[in-house]
């Protein structure tokens, strides 16, 4: 079995609450796709320890909505 993080699969969706200003704050996606131009495109084998999580964590970057407030949190990944 292979573990998938499940935010970046599709398989879940997670809307938090900023603690700043009450709004929701949105998934913008692994926080490893921000660290060069071209980690958007390597393979998650390559960039799964980047980030300085365990491997069998995935941690991206949420945004609030209203006032802009980000946040890093890491997900717990999933056997498919």
């Amino acid at each position: 079995m292979k573990e998938v993080c499940p935010l970046c699969n599709g398989i879940q969706e997670i809307i938090k609450n900023c603690k700043r200003c009450g709004g929701d704050m949105i998934d913008q996606g692994p926080i490893v796709d921000y660290l060069d131009n071209y980690s958007p495109y390597l393979s998650n084998d390559i960039t799964q320890l980047v980030d300085g999580v365990s491997k069998n964590e995935c941690t991206h970057l949420f945004k609030c909505k209203e006032c802009n407030h980000d946040k890093r949190i890491s997900i717990q990944r999933v056997e498919i």
